[in-house]
């Protein structure tokens, strides 16, 4: 992948179907949520930036796994991997659901829940074909996803500021608490809104010079994807009263026909929301192939995890798809709404275990002296975003909420029957690999080493 595609993948795996309600959820606290939207966009940014000094140090396919387990040991680097494979095909499922949605307001009409059930399974699937096609076509897919999902939002986000109304946006703090205490509901809103910062790290062993164009297609993803969130929701602000926002269903249709008057901007809206959950699925879906792959390599996943075609984890992209498409015909034929909450949930809670976890290495390893040689001021400056990453992603925790951190834990801890498996496994085998004799005695060459009083003494190596 070359640095355009992989900051592509960033920027379409951190922008996904939710931008199109994300003004409307958070517009019950006013404007105080833009505020809680630029604190959380810092955040996001040193994540980034933590990332990519990871990678420097470590540009192998796995990302927050492999930082973890070189930091921690295994079993650390196995929580990293099993929560981001949890989250990942999941969170596929409930992105194919969600475009059966939009799917309607293109498509107008009564459909059953079969074709609900065909729209998303495609949904899933269509991406999982460009991902066995290999890496050129991930790619091909990501690029042109990112600019068609891309220039409509940023067009909305530009051409809403000449329609912008100040009386629109209502009170700074329009929830019945403190300011700061709107700000921090806001942000509960606003947490996930980031992640997939990681993508690139992630996917470093497919990616052109790693050491340089991980760390840069991290952060251009990320300021990216910042620049549309930002602009989007002011523009949706100051475009859409905000009674009717706090009500909207569809809040950039509502700027589009405010701007210009009809009622055609929920079908163009719609249309780039598929296409950006499309393109969401295409690079998630190779999210959830990369970090089974790496754990597989080091004996911490099941061996077929490692069969790789084209640059891509053929085995991880077809077990995450038949893994998220049964969880989506769970949710359509039985209707268990319930069990599929739950494991959104999960997912919730998952996704900031890996994040965690990598920050904590960055900190590790600039205390442990592990430092590559950076210089005192490099040194300060990295600690100082490590930090500021760690508690970013502990926010990230603690917005996750009760549920989601309890139903989380709960199948985080499940994962360790997995590990107890696979540790029991790599044992058994090498107890049954002999030891290596060497036949013949090893070669030594004599040096000479100082004694005390200084003279040199023969030794052998």
């Amino acid at each position: 992948m070359s640095l355009l595609t992989a900051t592509c993948l960033v920027m379409g795996n951190i922008i996904g179907g939710g931008i199109f309600l994300l003004p409307a959820s958070v517009a019950p606290f006013g404007t105080v949520s833009l505020v809680a939207f630029g604190v959380l966009t810092i955040g996001a940014i040193a994540l980034a930036l933590v990332f990519g000094r990871l990678a420097e140090r470590h540009p192998d396919t796995g990302g927050p796994y492999v930082y973890a387990r070189e930091a921690f040991g295994d079993f650390a680097g196995f929580l990293s991997a099993w929560s981001y494979w949890t989250m990942t095909w999941v969170s596929n499922a409930a992105l194919a659901v969600a475009a059966v949605g939009y799917v309607h307001v293109l498509l107008p009409g009564h459909a059953s829940a079969g074709t609900d059930l065909a729209v998303a399974l495609g949904a899933l699937w269509l991406p999982a074909l460009a991902n066995f096609a290999g890496t050129r076509y991930i790619g091909a897919v990501q690029l042109v996803s990112t600019v068609l999902k891309f220039i409509p939002l940023l067009f909305i986000a530009v051409v809403g500021l000449f329609f912008f109304d100040p009386d629109n946006l209502g009170s700074f703090n329009a929830g019945s608490g403190s300011a700061l205490g709107g700000m921090s509901s806001a942000a509960a809103i606003l947490l996930y809104s980031y992640v997939g910062v990681e993508s690139a790290a992630m996917s470093a062993g497919e990616v052109r010079d790693p050491e340089r164009n991980v760390g840069r297609a991290t952060v251009l993803g990320t300021v990216g994807a910042a620049v549309v969130y930002l602009l989007g929701t002011l523009a949706v602000f100051g475009t859409v009263a905000h009674d009717k926002l706090v009500n909207s269903k569809a809040p950039f249709s509502d700027a589009v026909n405010a701007m210009f008057g009809g009622q055609w901007g929920g079908t163009v809206v719609a249309g780039a929301a598929v296409v950006s959950i499309i393109g969401a699925l295409n690079g998630w879906t190779l999210m959830s192939a990369q970090s089974p792959y790496a754990a597989a390599k080091d004996g911490l996943f099941p061996a077929p995890f490692l069969t790789k075609r084209r640059g891509v984890p053929t085995f991880g992209v077809l077990a995450a798809g038949v893994l998220a498409s049964a969880l989506t015909v769970i949710n359509y034929l039985t209707g268990a709404g319930g069990v599929f909450e739950i494991l959104v949930l999960i997912t919730t809670f998952s996704a900031t275990v890996p994040y965690l976890l990598a920050a904590g290495a960055q900190v590790y390893f600039l205390l442990s002296g592990r430092r590559d040689k950076v210089r005192p001021a490099r040194f300060v400056r990295d600690l100082t975003l490590a930090l500021l990453a760690f508690g970013f992603t502990f926010w990230l925790v603690a917005g996750a909420g009760y549920a989601a951190i309890y139903q989380g834990v709960l199948f985080l801890f499940a994962g360790i029957l997995v590990y107890a498996w696979m540790a029991a496994r790599r044992a058994a085998r090498q107890e049954e690999t002999p030891a290596a004799v060497p036949t013949t005695p090893p070669q030594r060459e004599a040096v000479r080493r100082p004694d005390e009083d200084g003279a040199a003494l023969p030794r052998t190596t």
